[in-house]
């Protein structure tokens, strides 16, 4: 396509001065008859009135505008949790040597697992070709703790001393028995990548309280093992806006990618690129009316406010000494579990709504007693001073903390039997997971296993369910928090989801 005849714009002529003003007349009245219209009715009549039902002069409602009355009408119930941090256990902590005590297994060690326990659950590839299902026990012992009196492993000295703070889940169950699928679903609502992740279905709901930090932000233990590989979907948009996904935070003088000012560049010139860059961007914004050039706008804004509040919250520096002993030696190891606890903390502190911490290396297909033990080293006294940190602060009545992973473990061992040394594989029957703070009850166990912690025999708790309620202790109504993309409304639990009341307190 030949150019010659365009006049050659540059962002500051006169000539791109005067194309911008004829596209902000033509457009002046029609956006702003109802942007100003709005607030001037807002205020007079309160929002809440303004947005209580969907309601269209025509009597129809297009998506878009009942999309918007919906988020406009948020929250949907007075909302118990202001923060939610969601601690992933990524790989998929066995059941058996945490939470859910199985005495009976002791007597049975070696025995087959019967064929009326196992009902014909489908194994994984890696158990499928063993002849023989062998139950193994825990190695570890269980005691009681607490005034609630619950069992916890003695590989979690720490959780066993905040267990009145917890609320105990141990029958949750998925659909999914490989990494991927079930980690993506415990994620997103979905097996298969592309849907929008929990946070970004809360930031999207809720907003943001802190202008100046992203309202979901994800930490990765670097003291994590390796079995399983994260990726960033897990923490993307989806279909959602992209001011929505989660933003990474990692340890090091870069903790944000890109976020960083080139060498000689200073915050003058970065200020005066992205007002042109605004003007260029709202430029094409005119043209083609794309609501992702605003999400890029707001990006870039974000980033460059993030350039002095990020160091400042990354900053551990002015912690007491106590506070370190509390949560443990690794806590002054930037990047590790503790430290990233620590620093949840500060941003919980900041009013950052959704953070996600992931722990990697909980995939014990073999030498479980010596996997499991590292692992709790690494994560019970952190998780335990979070709590105890957020509830001294007065943060825990509205802050939701989420501690699990994608799946439990078998009560068979895969591959060889010893008394010191088994694994076991994936199991998506039944497995623990514990929620504490804002809304759930404290000292409270819910849902019973059988014998081999392998079928749920009360109260079972699917994925769906867990974040239906996790939605409505945020205030938001799982069935009516949807967005529309390629013709169908979309939302977090898909066409399920029961709220668990029972734990609600």
């Amino acid at each position: 396509m030949s150019h010659h005849h365009h006049k050659d714009f540059r962002i500051d002529s006169p000539d791109f001065g005067e194309l911008n003003k004829k596209i902000d007349r033509r457009n002046f009245l029609n956006k702003t008859s109802l942007g100003l219209g709005t607030l001037a009715l807002g205020s007079l009549f309160g929002f809440d009135k303004l947005n209580s039902k969907p309601q269209a002069s025509s009597g129809v409602i297009s998506d878009e505008e009942m999309q918007q009355q919906i988020l406009a009408s948020i929250p949907h119930f007075a909302p118990k949790a202001k923060r939610v941090v969601y601690m992933f256990m990524s790989g998929g902590p066995s059941q058996f040597e945490t939470f859910d005590y199985k005495p009976k297994l002791v007597d049975m060690m070696g025995q087959d697992l019967p064929e009326s326990v196992r009902g014909g659950q489908r194994l994984t590839g890696m158990s499928a070709s063993q002849s023989s299902l062998p139950l193994a026990p825990s190695f570890t012992g269980f005691n009681k703790y607490g005034e609630s009196q619950t069992w916890v492993s003695d590989l979690l000295p720490h959780t066993a001393q905040i267990v009145d703070e917890l609320c105990i889940v141990k029958s949750v169950y998925t659909e999914h028995i490989n990494h991927d699928p079930a980690i993506t679903f415990f994620q997103t609502g979905h097996q298969l990548p592309g849907r929008p992740s929990i946070g970004s279905w809360m930031s999207y709901g809720l907003g943001s309280d802190n202008e100046n930090l992203p309202s979901f932000i994800v930490l990765v233990s670097k003291n994590g093992g390796k079995d399983q590989p994260l990726y960033s979907r897990l923490w993307g948009n989806g279909f959602l806006p992209t001011e929505h996904q989660g933003v990474q935070f990692r340890a090091g003088k870069d903790p944000v990618l890109f976020l960083n000012n080139p060498e000689g560049y200073d915050g003058k010139d970065r200020e005066e690129m992205l007002g042109y860059l605004k003007k260029l961007n709202n430029f094409q914004n005119e043209a083609i009316n794309d609501p992702e050039i605003d999400a890029r706008i707001a990006q870039y804004e974000m980033a460059f406010r993030m350039q002095t509040s990020v160091p400042e919250v990354m900053d551990t520096a002015g912690e007491s000494d106590e506070t370190f002993e509390m949560y443990g030696p690794d806590s002054r190891d930037s990047g590790s579990y503790a430290a990233n606890c620590l620093l949840a903390r500060k941003l919980l502190e900041k009013d950052v709504k959704f953070i996600q911490l992931y722990h990697q290396g909980w995939d014990h297909h073999g030498g479980l007693p010596g996997g499991m033990t590292h692992q709790c080293k690494n994560t019970d006294q952190a998780t335990a001073a979070f709590i105890k940190d957020l509830k001294q602060r007065g943060l825990l009545e509205d802050t939701l903390v989420i501690w699990g992973g994608e799946f439990g473990r078998t009560a068979y061992s895969q591959g060889k039997l010893t008394k010191t040394n088994y694994g076991r594989d994936h199991h998506p029957r039944c497995f623990t997971m514990w929620m504490a703070g804002a809304g759930v009850k404290k000292g409270f166990t819910y849902g019973e296993t059988d014998d081999f912690s392998y079928n749920i025999t009360k109260d079972p708790v699917h994925v769906h369910d867990f974040h239906a309620t996790l939605m409505k202790l945020t205030g938001m109504d799982h069935e009516r928090l949807t967005f529309k993309s390629q013709g169908r409304r979309f939302r977090l639990t898909d066409v399920h989801g029961k709220i668990v009341n029972d734990i609600l307190s």
